[in-house]
């Protein structure tokens, strides 16, 4: 197989090729006070059928193949309606998150986005270079991850609790093969595979996890901990929704996951040295992950939690059963803390959130969890955190602007309102 550099090159000379004719595509006619907003895009000869994905419910919310672009050779085109103001972030794929556009690099692009303005210009005109390549060729090539410490990828794990297979990678901090007498605490953490590798993660840039680990460290913060990136797969909303297949993917993680973990890395086991944190949906298990099983985990980030998620949400976008609610359009975790659900002791949360794109519906939500967590003693900055992003968009950018604060208050216990 051709070298991953020398493929890029090539994919990057090869969009250099001679123009096509571009197509046009009459314009659409956006009803109910709805602005038109076209996307044109230049893309490979023989890129295939194009899609885009964007955070608009209508498609989807996020779904690889949200709606597929018209056109044929370099140029695809597609136009949606959009209320006045709509912050759109959108991404383009092959049908797939394996197919994701890139850039000269060979990197994933971050979104691409745009604010509908009335009267205004709403022509997007964009440029995609290649596709994404398997993730096997970047796994491949963990030196060209640029990551901190040491990375080791398990492919291909099966488990007994899902039909699907999936990757696992794990994360040794800097000097773990030094000291051979020295155990560590360990982070689980989903969606692995935007973690330590901008080529692989979803958006083009990853968490940066092991470079904010070790300014934490250097700081006196906190001691290094191995990290565990589970990860997601296809169904990935029905394993990390706690209402659908989180159980069975709780019990993926503490059967399977972590007892290979501890069997061959030096580990502290114990709740008080086994955290998890995620994203989005990952904060939904995350947070899920340590109320039921405390015995296993002692605290939670959960970042750009999507507290929205509901019954009518299960049904509409992810096709799930909605289960028996009085009230199918109040969020899960509101109809939890209207019940009062018990909230163990010993265990620490963590919450954050940014306030435009998916984002901005987040920050009432938060505020109406604060009852439940105070009335049942929770002191916040001490077994809970809950902090507001002024301006943070929900992607990997922003999270990573603010991950060293998660990793702070699990592996630290320092209140996030009081780090910068």
């Amino acid at each position: 197989m051709r070298g991953l550099a020398s493929a890029l090159i090539a994919a990057a000379l090869a969009a250099c090729g001679p123009e096509a004719e571009r197509v046009a595509v009459p314009p659409v006619e956006a009803e109910d006070g709805l602005v038109a907003v076209t996307i044109n895009a230049t893309v490979p000869d023989d890129a295939g059928e194009i899609y885009l994905a964007a955070n608009i419910d209508a498609l989807g919310l996020w779904r690889a193949d949200g709606q597929l672009m018209t056109g044929e050779g370099r140029y695809r085109t597609t136009t949606l309606a959009l209320r006045d103001g709509f912050a759109l972030e959108f991404k383009l794929t092959g049908g797939s998150w394996d197919t994701e556009g890139t850039g000269p690099s060979g990197t994933v692009l971050p979104n691409f986005s745009h604010t509908v303005e009335a009267g205004g210009d709403n022509v997007v005109e964009v440029e995609i270079v290649d596709f994404k390549w398997p993730a096997d060729a970047y796994i491949a090539d963990v030196e060209g991850s640029g990551v901190l410490g040491a990375l080791i990828y398990w492919t291909d794990v099966e488990s007994q609790f899902f039909d699907v297979t999936r990757h696992v990678s794990v994360w040794l901090p800097p000097g773990y093969d030094a000291d051979p007498e020295r155990n560590y605490p360990v982070i689980y953490m989903h969606d692995g595979q935007n973690l330590f590798d901008p080529r692989i993660a979803n958006t083009g840039t990853d968490w940066g996890v092991d470079e904010a680990m070790m300014r934490n460290v250097e700081a006196g913060l906190h001691d290094p901990a191995i990290v565990v990136g589970i990860w997601s797969t296809n169904i990935r909303g029905f394993e990390l929704s706690p209402w659908h297949g989180g159980p069975r993917y709780a019990a993926m993680i503490i059967e399977e996951i972590m007892p290979r973990v501890n069997a061959q890395f030096r580990t502290l086991t114990g709740s008080e040295h086994t955290f998890t944190m995620g994203s989005s949906m990952g904060g939904l298990i995350s947070q899920y992950l340590v109320r039921s099983h405390s015995e296993v985990f002692n605290a939670c980030g959960c970042v750009s939690t999507h507290v929205p998620f509901s019954p009518a949400q299960a049904e509409e976008f992810l096709g799930l059963d909605p289960g028996d609610y009085a009230d199918p359009e109040r969020p899960y975790l509101l109809v939890a803390a209207d019940q009062d659900t018990p909230i163990p002791d010993q265990i620490r949360l963590y919450f954050d959130y940014g306030d435009i794109t998916l984002d901005e519906t987040y920050p009432p939500i938060h505020d109406a969890l604060r009852p439940w967590l105070e009335s049942q003693g929770l002191v916040e900055g001490e077994r809970y955190a809950m902090r507001r992003f002024e301006g943070a968009p929900h992607n990997e950018a922003a999270w990573r602007e603010r991950v060293h604060l998660q990793l702070a208050w699990l592996l630290g216990g320092h209140d996030p309102n009081g780090l910068e």
